[in-house]
């Protein structure tokens, strides 16, 4: 811990405090959401359709606005964006608290993924921007930041909501509060250069850059790429959990074997990142890195793949063992091909895009992605019931190693062809005060 902190400190107080910020973030958000659903449905009696209605809208608003998030940030600034999110967010939670209509709730879920397009593309803009020639090195702590604020949201929720979700969801938005103010007067003013240029250019001039990212074909294929990383990664939500349940059951061996899934993914990544990021550049370029990654979390699935061919024991600790160590052991293969590829993945997306409308890219990068995990969980859905109705258990684990080894392959073709490396420089636009 101590060296973790020596890290941070050795960047500039800009980058030192959005990493403290996307731990506070992802502390107010992952204390709230987690028993959202939850609330809506037990509390305030709503049907599951609308309970789906209410998350769905949150997760829409996020994704589909990614791509004007980064753009208003390009223009307007980085900064504002993340005060603008902040405060939105803010709103948003503590109107969750406090109303139990249909309308005020999908207004207050909108807000609340709003709030994550505006800040999002800018935080990880204004990072690289500010990070330099540092910035796998940056992105590495900042994930480790990021998964620190996963691990103790929950905990923390748990426990407020022990006593009143409403006491929930104003605590979270005290704390967006508290991280606007902070923002408002310590963060730094950062922009990227030309902002005026391109504000002059209005909304045609918008169209004109969205046209141009577009046609960024090596852009374009990596982030097709990559989508099979946060399917993949994303089954520590859906898939695993599924499979500790249907052999472990729902009652308390459950409930902390899929605890255990968290806190492997979160912890691992909180003591390891760094290393593995160091001694990963230290032997590899960022395309075999990424390609390493990629292959890692394909290999995840594979304890789950050979558990299939063990005999389900009738109960005990056989049957207990059987439902908790290969999803553990997923998780955790999940969390270390994802301490190898993202950094290199982020700094990826700078080079990519040129260092121009680096939020942008940013932006639509998370909304192909997103619209990828949406996909990618529907077909995953859709093995897990084909194998319980066929009785083909290897199913969904054979599909997703062969995405995960089908993204591998994909990226090392980029890699090979040159089509990972920065594109020609015309002129440079870094980001100034």
């Amino acid at each position: 811990m101590k060296g973790l902190l020596t890290q941070v400190r050795s960047y500039e107080r800009s980058v030192q405090l959005l990493m403290v910020n996307q731990f506070t973030i992802n502390l107010g958000f992952y204390m709230l959401m987690p028993y959202l659903a939850a609330h809506l449905s037990g509390t305030l009696g709503l049907a599951g359709w609308i309970v789906g209605l209410v998350l769905g809208v949150r997760n829409f608003s996020q994704q589909g606005m990614f791509l004007v998030g980064g753009t208003l940030a390009d223009r307007l600034g980085y900064k504002p964006m993340i005060i603008a999110g902040c405060v939105l967010r803010t709103l948003g939670f503590a109107t969750l608290g406090l109303v139990d209509s249909l309308p005020a709730l999908l207004a207050a879920s909108a807000a609340t993924g709003l709030a994550g397009a505006l800040f999002n593309p800018a935080v990880r803009a204004y990072l690289a921007a500010d990070a330099g020639e540092r910035r796998v090195e940056a992105f590495a702590l900042f994930n480790v930041f990021y998964q620190a604020g996963i691990l103790l949201g929950p905990l923390v929720g748990m426990v407020l909501t022990g006593v009143d979700f409403r006491v929930t969801c104003l605590v979270a938005a005290g704390i967006f509060a508290l991280l606007s103010v902070v923002q408002i007067r310590a963060l730094p003013a950062r922009r990227a250069e030309g902002a005026g240029r391109q504000e002059a250019g209005g909304g045609a001039g918008v169209l004109v850059q969205w046209r141009g990212i577009l046609a960024n074909r090596p852009f374009l294929l990596f982030s097709l790429a990559m989508v099979g990383s946060y399917v993949l990664t994303f089954q520590v939500y859906l898939a695993l959990p599924l499979e500790v349940r249907r052999l472990g059951g729902d009652g308390e061996f459950g409930t902390a074997a899929v605890a255990a899934l968290f806190a492997v993914s979160g912890l691992s990544t909180i003591l390891g990142q760094t290393r593995v990021t160091a001694w990963c550049k230290a032997r590899y370029e960022p395309g075999q890195a990424l390609v390493r990654g990629l292959a890692v979390m394909g290999s995840a699935f594979v304890p789950l793949l050979l558990a299939v061919a063990v005999p389900v024991p009738e109960a005990g600790i056989g049957r207990w063992l059987l439902a908790s160590v290969p999803p553990t052991l997923a998780a955790l293969l999940l969390a270390v091909g994802t301490m190898i590829a993202y950094p290199f993945e982020m700094d990826t997306i700078v080079r990519l895009s040129g260092d121009r409308l680096v939020a942008t890219h940013y932006g639509l990068y998370n909304t192909i992605c997103g619209i990828g995990i949406t996909v990618g969980n529907l077909g995953t859905g859709a093995a897990l019931d084909a194998a319980r109705a066929a009785g083909m258990p290897a199913l969904p684990w054979l599909s997703l190693v062969a995405l995960g080894m089908a993204c591998a392959g994909a990226l090392y073709g980029l890699h090979r062809t040159g089509r990972l490396a920065a594109p020609p420089a015309a002129e440079p636009l870094p980001a100034t005060a």
